[in-house]
Formats: C-alpha cells, sequence, structure tokens
C-alpha cells in the first residue's frame, strides 16, 4: 500500500480540537476510508474516550520502561534493545474494527528519551503503510510533527473557538508551521463552537488580519456538552448532531 493520507489536528487546549479530531476520525471510517491508524500525540488529550475505546498501555509509558530497563540491564536476555521496544511498541496498538490507535500520553521521568523517540518514528512509519489514513491529534507545540514523528502532513487542521483570542493562538501556530518548514499540501483553519454557526464580524477580520483559509464553521452543539458532562464518546453522537453535520461538509468540502 501506498503512503497514507496524513491529517494533522492542532490547536490550544479548551477548543474542543479533541472532539473535532474524534469526529474527523468517525467520519472516515463511516465513509468506508480506511483502515486509519490514530495517533494520540497531546499529553492531555482524551481522544480515547472521545471515540470511546480503552487505552491501556501509553507511548510514554513503555518509554519509561525502556529507559528502566536500560539503566537497570533487565532487557531480557537474546534480545536486543530494538527488539524489545518493537515488542513493547506492539502491546500498546489498540486495534478496533476500523481504526488502529496509539496513544502518546505522558513521560514522567527525567533522561533523554531521543533513542525510543528514534524507535517510535521508525515504527510509525512501518504501521503508516498499511493504512489510507494517518490521523494524528497534537498538541499546540507540535513537538511530534516538529520531530518528524510524523511523515509528511498533507492536511493540516488548525482548530479554535470563536474568540480573536482563540484566532490569535491558532495564527501562531500557523507562524511555527511554517518556521518548521512542514509545507502541509492543504493547511486550513476549522472555528468551533460558534453561536448558530454564525461568526461575529470581529472575527472574521480577525482571520483575515492573520491571513489564515477559512475552512469551515462549527456550530455550538448541546449533544458534545452533554457528552463532555457524562463523559460519554462525543465521536459517536448520531449525524443530526449539529456539529457532526457542519464537520462533514468541511471533509467532503476538501475531498477526504
Amino acid at each position: 500500500m501506498a503512503n497514507p493520507h496524513t491529517i494533522a489536528v492542532a490547536g490550544k487546549g479548551g477548543v474542543g480540537k479533541t472532539t473535532t479530531c474524534g469526529m474527523i476520525i468517525e467520519y472516515l471510517c463511516k465513509q468506508k476510508k480506511g483502515p486509519v491508524l490514530v495517533v494520540d500525540a497531546d499529553a492531555n488529550s482524551n481522544l480515547n474516550e472521545v471515540l470511546g475505546v480503552k487505552a491501556d498501555i501509553t507511548l510514554g509509558q513503555i518509554r519509561e520502561e525502556m529507559a528502566h530497563a536500560e539503566q537497570t540491564g533487565s532487557i531480557p536476555t537474546g534480545m536486543t534493545k530494538a527488539d524489545y521496544a518493537e515488542m513493547q511498541f506492539n502491546n500498546a496498538l489498540i486495534e478496533e474494527d476500523d481504526f488502529d490507535m496509539l496513544v502518546m500520553g505522558r513521560t514522567q521521568g527525567k533522561g533523554c528519551y531521543c533513542y525510543v523517540n528514534g524507535v517510535l518514528k521508525t515504527q510509525v512509519d512501518k504501521y503508516a503503510k498499511n493504512y489510507s489514513y494517518l490521523v494524528m491529534d497534537n498538541e499546540a507545540g507540535l513537538e511530534h510533527v516538529a520531530r518528524g514523528t510524523l511523515p509528511h502532513v498533507d492536511t493540516m487542521l488548525l482548530i479554535s473557538d470563536c474568540s480573536r483570542r482563540g484566532i490569535q493562538a491558532v495564527a501562531r501556530i500557523a507562524e511555527m508551521i511554517d518556521e518548521m518548514g512542514l509545507n502541509p499540501g492543504t493547511m486550513g483553519l476549522i472555528v468551533n463552537r460558534a453561536p448558530g454557526g454564525v461568526l461575529e464580524p470581529g472575527v472574521r477580520e480577525e482571520i483575515d488580519r492573520h491571513g489564515l483559509k477559512l475552512l469551515g464553521v462549527l456550530p455550538q452543539d448541546d449533544g458534545v456538552y452533554r457528552c463532555d458532562c457524562n463523559g460519554e464518546p462525543s465521536a459517536l453522537l448520531p449525524e443530526t448532531s449539529p456539529m457532526k453535520q457542519a464537520l462533514y461538509g468541511i471533509m467532503k468540502e476538501l475531498k477526504l
């Protein structure tokens, strides 16, 4: 199989980025565009909960175990460091019907994780060839994109809420993407939580001022709010969900 179409989703915390990302994954699966590899690269994210799946082990935990095994010399006899890392890494892949998922998680310990991050990149490269799409939910700092964990980014989706401050934060991320020389095939802005799906003139001015390409607007959705309050997977809301309907329209416009 050829390299997957890679979608990276970025934005600061609290703007509905992870919910949007979950709905994108659910759309791809529903449209039979899979198989999809999902990488949750935001340590503060709960993408697995949005999708309704359980994450037993994270790559952050594996990095800790690898570092500990190296320090204590407890890598099983007859296994190379790379073999051990690969074995551990395979345990971290959450396999669902339409998508597989890797959760980065937090790293607690100190010390250099360059080797394990290198292994992670190698593994993602190896796995990616088996998928039609690779979707990565990133933190605002884009640490894993900057490290080259992802192959080339085909579609970079910047998520903001409908405030001027939110647009300013996304504009800084867009600048960072340019500075890193990422050159995604397509990059644009999706504005979330707009009352009635309508943006105030001041917010539109802010978008234009920063030269951001507006891909679409997602309305405030009571269903998403209820899911968040009750710990239910918002990606599995019915297709009548206003946010989901608007997002599906954007995905079709992008031919994804």
